[in-house]
């Protein structure tokens, strides 16, 4: 008996036919890549006619433009309900990086290598995503961690967030991916094992260093 594909992580779409054809698209866009993703598909999938996407989404490439919308709408939401939340700092950043690689998890290399080459003006709308979240986000975080004492006084913190955009910028680089080894997940988790070890006091790492994803640190 196949064993069922693991459930992706949930994304916030709108409620009525719009929402339930972004969700199945965004099944068959990870799990089939963006190649695999077409209307025939989708609409035997949804037990639906072309015409009747076609209504709600002029192409495919609206509709993953949509999807990439919607996911990083989501990761914003649940890291400003974390920020929002109670808590310390140590738990609300294994809050944060628990809803991003979870994100990024549900996607593989291949379907990053197959966006790329057959629509990188997609590719590149997942790059204004960051470019729009991980500024504002990181900056609130790593405020929080001066304020906690568990982050550096002395750091920048404006730099600091900037230089970690041009980290999430390149970390799943198709040519990276590809010469690395690693899956996206992977990459993002050693990326970020690597950025807060060098930002977190002493004391601090002792508290968070096991909360970090992928980290062996004792």
């Amino acid at each position: 008996m196949a064993t069922p594909p693991t459930p992706l992580p949930p994304v916030d779409f709108a409620d009525g036919p719009a929402g339930i054809i972004l969700a199945a698209a965004r099944e068959i866009l990870l799990r089939e890549r963006y190649s695999g993703l077409t209307m025939d598909r989708l609409a035997l999938a949804l037990g639906m006619s072309k015409k009747t996407l076609y209504v709600h989404f002029p192409s495919k490439d609206a509709m993953v433009a949509a999807i990439i919308t919607a996911t990083g709408a989501t990761v914003r939401r649940q890291a400003t309900e974390i920020l929002d939340g109670p808590g310390r700092f140590p738990a609300k950043l294994e809050g944060l990086l628990r809803v991003v690689t979870d994100q990024v998890g549900a996607m593989s290399p291949g379907f990053l290598q197959d966006l790329h080459r057959f629509a990188p003006h997609l590719y590149d709308e997942i790059q204004i995503i960051k470019e729009r979240n991980i500024p504002a986000v990181f900056t609130r975080l790593l405020n929080l961690g001066i304020e906690q004492q568990m982050i550096r006084a002395d750091i920048d913190v404006k730099f600091a967030a900037e230089y970690w955009l041009q980290v999430a910028r390149g970390v799943h680089e198709p040519a990276l991916l590809t010469r690395t080894g690693l899956t996206p997940r992977e990459a993002l988790e050693k990326a970020l094992d690597l950025f807060f070890a060098g930002v977190l006091t002493p004391s601090a790492r002792k508290k968070v260093g096991q909360r970090l994803p992928g980290s062996s640190r004792g």
